[in-house]
């Protein structure tokens, strides 16, 4: 019975914390109090069902343990003293069905919450990380590099910053709401290209990115008419169905050319290729859509055992058109390489701005690849040197000295 006790809050955590949280948080304007009276709820419920028995539905059990907790917690709270105040509080948690599911999911409105520009662009991800994923401080600031402490602090200080300043948790303005969405997307994508190589392997870092294409699904059932947000779940679902073949078994990097197909997930790649196209039904464009078709064509080499670059060229050609980036710019250049077209790529990077890419790997690489290919010797190996420099990853510093010590 504990067991099976155990398990079950397990599973409710990952399937529904997000949609209790927001629920809460969205009828009484406290991410921190929901989240602490949703955190003693679960306690309770590992203490008592081993016992009582799971029940019947065992989110409506914790959503009502946390309601009551918040209850608690308002009465002893000066401004509860107030009895038009406790009214209103009373009248939302009647409001607040014992079923959350029948009030809708409120998990894109706490989503946009986290994107509020009041938020603090940097904390904006790690935010939405706890409050919709429940991830705790420790595991979001191994990924990203900082300390738990610093990362716990910088998490308080914008829950705070939305109950203090009274952060609206209705939906946007519709002219508000684009900008919202995008940095959502961004907040999200950001969480996924994390670099976990940077923590050698460490526990929790890599998967962060499995929570990440986990929030990308649960954004296009948010949205399911939006094309972006399907672009954005193709794009982090189509990079992920490659990670296993990204190392050797001994943990050895591998190019994505050399990957080993037969290590890719085929499952993945096909449900991202078909949400891809549903996107693409809306005839809407945008940088997340482009994105995914370029790894779509990547993977294309599964199922006809070449990779189409022309066609990606063209994709990313479409993209620096219109949505350009410093590193959609360099991959642009890597793939003219591909194509032969070293001067073409050399001269792309050449309309960079220096600056911009003095600290910027991926540059480095690609800029030696060219000048090799086209002949400069000399010039690729001080490329090369400087990119060895500038890589954080010990796995790919290794690969790439020795691709260097072989030229």
């Amino acid at each position: 019975m504990a067991e099976d006790a155990a398990s079950t809050a397990a599973r409710v955590a990952r399937e529904a914390y997000g949609r209790l949280v927001a629920a809460l948080s969205v009828r009484f304007r406290d991410v921190a109090a929901a989240e602490d009276a949703l955190g003693d709820a679960f306690a309770e419920a590992l203490a008592r069902w081993p016992e009582a028995g799971v029940p019947a539905s065992p989110e409506a059990w914790l959503l009502t343990v946390a309601k009551n907790e918040l209850r608690q917690g308002a009465r002893h709270r000066t401004m509860a003293s107030n009895p038009r105040v406790l009214g209103a509080l009373e009248q939302a948690l009647v409001e607040l069905s014992e079923q959350p599911s029948e009030k809708g999911d409120l998990r894109l409105r706490l989503l946009l919450v986290c994107a509020h520009p009041a938020i603090d662009e940097a904390v904006r991800t790690p935010l939405m990380l706890q409050a919709v994923l429940g991830l705790d401080a420790a595991r979001i600031a191994r990924a990203f590099l900082v300390t738990p402490a610093a990362m716990s602090q910088r998490l308080v200080r914008a829950k705070q910053k939305i109950r203090d300043a009274g952060i609206p948790f209705d939906e946007p303005e519709p002219a508000e709401r684009p900008g919202r969405m995008a940095a959502v997307y961004e907040a999200i994508y950001a969480a996924f290209a994390v670099d976990y190589d940077e923590s050698e392997g460490e526990p929790g870092v890599e998967s962060l990115a499995e929570e990440a294409v986990y929030l990308a699904r649960v954004l296009t059932e948010l949205a399911p008419n939006d094309p972006e947000a399907l672009g954005l779940y193709a794009l982090v679902q189509l990079s992920h169905s490659r990670r296993g073949a990204s190392t050797t078994p001994d943990g050895t990097f591998v190019p994505l050319a050399e990957h080993d197909v037969a290590r890719w997930n085929r499952a993945a790649i096909l449900d991202a290729n078909a949400v891809l196209l549903r996107a693409a039904t809306f005839r809407v464009p945008g940088p997340f859509q482009l994105e995914a078709a370029i790894q779509s064509a990547h993977c294309q080499r599964l199922f006809s055992g070449h990779t189409p670059w022309k066609a990606i060229e063209l994709l990313y050609t479409a993209l620096n058109a219109t949505w350009p980036t410093i590193a959609s710019a360099v991959a642009h250049a890597a793939v003219l390489v591909e194509l032969e077209r070293e001067a073409d790529a050399e001269a792309l990077l050449a309309r960079i701005d220096r600056a911009r890419v003095a600290e910027y790997a991926p540059y480095w690489v690609v800029l030696s690849h060219a000048r090799r290919r086209s002949g400069d010797l000399a010039g690729a190996r001080d490329a090369m040197s400087k990119a060895i420099t500038l890589t954080r990853s010990s796995r790919l510093r290794t690969f790439l000295e020795a691709t260097a010590a072989e030229r």
